[in-house]
C-alpha cells in the first residue's frame, strides 16, 4: 500500500508572511515604474509656449550705443533673431557681436528654446547679454491662457 500523497502543513503565520512580502514586492515594482518610466509626449507639449505673432525688441547697451534685438515670432515658434539697428560703428567697436548673435539665433530658433544655448568660449559675457536681451523680447510675446 504504497500511496503517492504527501501531507503538506502550512502555519498560517507563513501564509500571511507570504502575501505580506508578495503585496510589498508589487508595491516596489509599482513604485519603480512610476518613478523612472518616461514622461508622456502630452506634459512636454503643454510646456511649449505660445506667442501672440509679431515682432518685439528690447534694447541692449554696449558702451554709450544702444542696440535692439529683433524677435519675430509666430504663434508657436521663433522666426529670427536679429539686431535691427546694428551699424558700422558698432561693428568696428565690437567685431564680434555679429557672429555671436547669428551663432545664438541659429540655436535658438532650432531648439525654439533659451536653455542648453552653447557659446563660444571667447565671449561669454556678450553671449549672455544677448541671450537676457533676447529672453526679455520674448518675455513680451509670450501669450498668457
Amino acid at each position: 500500500m504504497s500511496s503517492k500523497t504527501k501531507i503538506v502543513v502550512l502555519h498560517m503565520k507563513e501564509i500571511i508572511y507570504t502575501i505580506l512580502f508578495i503585496c510589498l514586492g508589487i508595491l516596489l515594482v509599482a513604485l519603480l515604474t512610476f518613478m523612472f518610466h518616461p514622461k508622456n509626449k502630452e506634459t512636454s507639449s503643454s510646456k511649449s509656449t505660445s506667442y501672440q505673432p509679431g515682432i518685439y525688441t528690447s534694447q541692449l547697451t554696449l558702451g554709450d550705443k544702444e542696440l535692439e534685438v529683433e524677435v519675430t515670432v509666430d504663434e508657436n515658434h521663433i522666426n529670427s533673431i536679429r539686431f535691427s539697428n546694428l551699424d558700422d560703428t558698432v561693428t568696428t567697436m565690437y567685431p564680434l557681436i555679429q557672429p555671436t548673435m547669428e551663432e545664438i539665433a541659429d540655436q535658438i530658433c532650432q531648439t525654439q528654446s533659451l536653455e542648453n544655448i552653447s557659446y563660444s568660449s571667447d565671449n561669454p559675457y556678450t553671449s549672455q547679454i544677448i541671450i537676457n536681451a533676447i529672453d526679455d523680447a520674448l518675455k513680451k510675446a509670450v501669450t498668457t491662457k
